[in-house]
């Protein structure tokens, strides 16, 4: 929009020229200014360019022939003889009022022995084609220093081998009078085009700087037909026309004419069409290259022009309209999650369609601008036999593809018609009313209409003038009614995509009940439900949604369910949606599954139900049918009996409550039994229990206490399991150093977890005997101490992590002596636990000794506690019996069983008695005398 560019014949010379600030001389301006492209403009007179046209030449060492510009960009690349130039738009600021269009001639792809007939550029990918080739390339942008962007710039693509093996494509072809030879058809796509047998070399024209941009070729496809490929036979006039390169952009994205997309991100997909006199072919170009849509037309076509919603194709007599499948595949590009129950798109593989046929006396030219098709006629009066009469040709052009033509002035019969496109809404809207008429027959025909319909509404929503149009908020009705549309097709017919009706509702934003009025006729006993419409409802209300169901559409959703999918109706009941189902009714209907197909869930279920309704009796009996252990897994088949997620956060339900109440042991089992089948997670059980209990964020009712112990019995993986084991530590401190009592009974004693669970281990006898000299006030919290003394008495928990939690009772009198002594020993600190015991609970040294001080502990018996024995007897005196007793007893046995007599000798006080000391030196000097 920007400038306009053109290849112009003035007496036999071939020009190539731009014409910028074209409006001022359509607006009657008749001020035009002449330079070449790259001539630095004078602020002297840079202020007249406002008002004026631009002429811009832009020499060329070969004649042009051939244009392309970028759509997104706004860079334009011509192709010439065995070569194609890149020249980029650049924004020059004369001054803070003044900006000026110039050109610069920036990169030269070397193609040897090519003639382009036609070029396409777009967002650095090229087309060319020649009469029967068409080549698909990327440049793709180097990282390259200044120093090397010469070396970057001459780089030549290097080729591995021909197509078949056969002569070079354009290697002289032989030709006679009577013969031509031809290539075998090929395409190559991706990597394999590679061998096309096509090398190009690029050098760089620019000046080089710190932004010089230095690019390397990728081939992406290389297509090559033979004369005969017509439906009709043979056919001398085979030739390719119309190639084009269609960029789509991200949904909603806005694009200027000199901002690049591809580094934005906001170009999305690129398209690639190009078409011979019979048949179209569209490529996808973007991450993956592959065939998109074939187009075959019913008579020879002139040219054509692709858009993101259609294919506009002239013949000699006809404009015709074709569907096309961009926006298909673009939104999968866009989100390749795509295909899922949550969204959906109609495939890009779907049926080409005709939208419709304009007559027209002899369409020339055809071009596409937003909403408007411009089309060039001319009535031609020349014998038509003779127009059409075939010549013999080769398939390359010996001669200069521009010929001289008759000045247009002498010629009639033009005629230039602009025609006004129906508007995307209306198109619409005629689609989805003419899809009603198969609307009864319930076949494919109208699902693919709709298709069509919705295809047509993507297209516009990813234009990039959508966030600016007029018509955005209709656009975006009319997406959220095609989506309803489809999904209503996928409920009501029976087809092999029925999940897709899953999806479209959703993407349509109607809630549960509004789809149920749209499929479920009012007193009608007797309808039938497709697939569709029960896998669409049984996968909401398997859902955590936040809609409740009326009373009769709950109870209709029953119905439904009882002759569609009966198996079903126990999981649809415990849906929150499910809330205001009448219980009785429900329960009818769970007595005529029970005698098809009992399960346990349906038990339950029914059990839930009988709560619901009040009716105790009925509840015990059908709790009392099966065991608990039984009862457990049928939760772990139907979660949602005892928990329900709203907004995200866990609601116990009124079966939960009625199970903590009456049977604790089977709610903390049930939950365990989730937990470890991944149906709930650890802080969801924490927010479960808190709720259940109605306690605060900052207190942990007994019930999550229980619920952490049965889960470290069970149990496996070691992060958890460190976890649980710190939060019941935790909770064991707390309790103890406040003085607090559980406020319900525990289900398991201190004993029950010794015995049942491997992460409690037995208390050793040492620590027995501190508590045992222990003040009557830890009798009250006898289970809680327990526990947590054969937590540490265990191999599991891990103390170091624990001693933060265990530091409030370090001194809190026996109990904290036994945890001080037990973390030193967990540690390896047996000096310091000896220190301790002798400092507080002198009785229950040598009894430490004798369980921990073993192996390579034991040197700790005469090189720790015998002399520490020996001191503090002796600054005592008779005062201390329970030391002399330890001394005497047990210490001095040991170590005059385990050392040498020498080494006996030595360890003893001088200022001992001898008396006291001598049995121990004669038992020690007469086990030597045994050995």
């Amino acid at each position: 929009g920007d400038y306009l560019v053109t290849i112009e014949e003035k007496s036999k010379a071939t020009f190539l020229r731009a014409y910028v600030n074209w409006r001022y001389m359509s607006a009657g301006s008749s001020r035009v200014c002449v330079r070449m492209v790259g001539h630095k403009m004078e602020e002297s007179y840079g202020e007249t360019l406002k008002e004026q046209m631009s002429v811009v030449e832009m020499p060329l060492s070969d004649p042009p022939l051939c244009i392309s510009c970028c759509p997104v960009t706004g860079d334009l690349l011509v192709g010439c003889k065995n070569k194609l130039v890149m020249f980029c738009l650049k924004y020059l600021v004369i001054n803070e009022n003044l900006t000026v269009l110039d050109f610069e001639r920036s990169l030269i792809l070397h193609i040897d022995k090519l003639t382009p007939a036609e070029v396409a550029f777009c967002a650095r990918h090229i087309a060319v084609a020649t009469e029967l080739d068409v080549l698909i390339l990327k440049l793709e942008l180097v990282q390259q220093s200044i120093d090397g962007a010469e070396q970057c710039a001459h780089s030549v693509s290097t080729l591995e081998k021909p197509v078949d093996g056969g002569p070079s494509t354009y290697t002289s072809q032989l030709e006679l009078d009577e013969f031509i030879i031809c290539q075998k058809p090929v395409e190559l796509l991706g990597e394999e085009s590679k061998l096309c047998e096509i090398p190009i070399t690029l050098e760089s024209t620019e000046l080089p700087t710190e932004d010089t941009k230095c690019f390397q070729v990728q081939y992406l496809l290389f297509r090559r037909f033979t004369p005969d490929q017509s439906p009709f036979g043979f056919c001398e006039e085979t030739k390719l026309h119309s190639v084009q390169l269609l960029p789509v952009y991200r949904t909603g994205s806005t694009m200027t004419a000199h901002e690049e997309a591809e580094d934005k991100g906001e170009l999305l997909s690129l398209f690639c069409f190009f078409s011979l006199p019979h048949v179209g072919y569209l490529y996808s170009v973007g991450k993956v290259v592959e065939l998109m849509s074939t187009y075959q037309y019913s008579e020879k076509s002139e040219q054509a022009v692709l858009t993101p919603q259609f294919l506009h194709v002239i013949t000699s007599e006809n404009l015709q309209c074709f569907t096309v499948r961009c926006s298909a595949a673009a939104a999968r590009d866009e989100d390749p999650y795509i295909d899922t129950t949550v969204k959906a798109c109609p495939p890009v593989a779907l049926d080409v369609c005709t939208l419709r046929m304009q007559l027209f006396i002899g369409p020339r030219a055809i071009c596409h601008f937003k909403n408007h098709i411009i089309l060039l006629t001319k009535a031609d009066t020349e014998d038509i036999t003779e127009r059409r009469k075939p010549t013999r040709r080769t398939l390359f052009r010996k001669t200069d593809s521009m010929k001289s033509r008759t000045n247009s002035e002498t010629e009639s019969g033009w005629n230039l018609y602009i025609i006004n496109t129906v508007s995307i809404i209306q198109l619409y809207r005629e689609m989805v009313d003419y899809s009603r008429t198969y609307e009864n027959v319930k076949t494919e025909s109208c699902i693919h209409l709709l298709s069509e319909a919705h295809l047509l509404i993507r297209a516009a929503i990813m234009d990039p003038g959508f966030l600016k149009s007029d018509e955005k908020e209709e656009l975006l009705t009319a997406f959220r009614e095609s989506c309803a549309f489809l999904g209503d097709c996928y409920s009501r017919f029976d087809t092999k995509d029925y999940h897709l009706a899953l999806p479209y509702y959703r993407m349509s934003g109607l809630s549960m009940t509004e789809v149920l009025k749209r499929l479920v006729s009012e007193g009608d006993e007797i309808q039938t439900y497709e697939r569709g419409f029960i896998f669409y409802l049984t996968h909401s209300l398997n859902e955590d949604l936040n809609e409740e169901l009326s009373k009769e559409s709950a109870n209709k959703v029953l119905q439904i369910f009882c002759l569609a999918d009966p198996v079903q109706l126990p999981h649809i009941l415990c849906s929150p949606c499910m809330t205001n189902v009448c219980p009785l009714t429900a329960v009818r209907y769970l007595q005529k599954v029970e005698k098809m197909m009992p399960s346990v869930v349906l038990t339950l279920t029914k059990a839930f139900m009988a709560l619901k309704m009040g009716d105790l009796m009925m509840y015990e009996r059908e709790m009392g049918s099966c065991k608990e252990t039984v009862l457990a897994c049928g939760f772990i088949e139907q979660p949602k009996l005892l928990r329900q997620r709203k907004e995200g956060v866990v609601i116990p339900t009124e079966f939960a409550v009625h199970l903590k109440e009456m049977q604790p042991g089977l709610l903390v089992a049930a939950t365990v039994a989730l937990h470890e089948n991944n149906k709930i997670e650890l802080e969801e059980a924490d927010a479960f229990f808190k709720i259940l209990c109605s306690n605060s964020e900052n207190t942990v009712p007994q019930l999550l206490v229980d619920f952490w112990e049965a889960l470290l019995v069970v149990c496996s993986q070691e992060i958890i399991l460190q976890e649980l084991l710190l939060r019941v530590t935790s909770q064991y401190v707390w309790r103890i150093s406040k003085q607090r009592l559980p406020e319900t009974k525990p289900l398991k004693t201190a004993e029950d977890l010794i015995n049942s669970c491997n992460h409690f281990g037995l208390i050793f006898p040492w620590v027995t005997s501190i508590m045992s000299v222990g003040s009557p006030f830890h009798k009250d919290y006898y289970e809680d101490i327990s526990k947590l003394q054969s937590l540490l008495c265990s191999q599991s928990i891990n103390v170091a992590s624990a001693l933060p939690v265990l530091e409030p009772l370090t001194e809190a009198g026996d109990v904290g002596l036994a945890i001080r002594v037990l973390c030193n020993t967990r540690l390896g600190k047996y000096e310091e636990a000896i220190e301790q015991l002798l400092e507080r609970c002198p009785d229950a040294a040598v009894l430490y000794a004798q369980y921990e001080l073993k192996g390579d502990n034991r040197a700790l018996w005469w090189n720790k506690l015998l002399p520490e024995l020996c001191k503090r007897a002796r600054l005592t005196g008779n005062d201390s019996p329970v030391l002399i007793s330890s001394l005497k007893a047990e210490t001095l046995s040991v170590v005059a069983m385990e050392l040498e007599l020498r080494d006996f000798l030595t360890l003893l006080p001088e200022d001992g008695t001898v008396a006291f000391f001598l049995p121990h030196l004669l038992h020690c000097s007469q086990r030597k005398l045994l050995t």
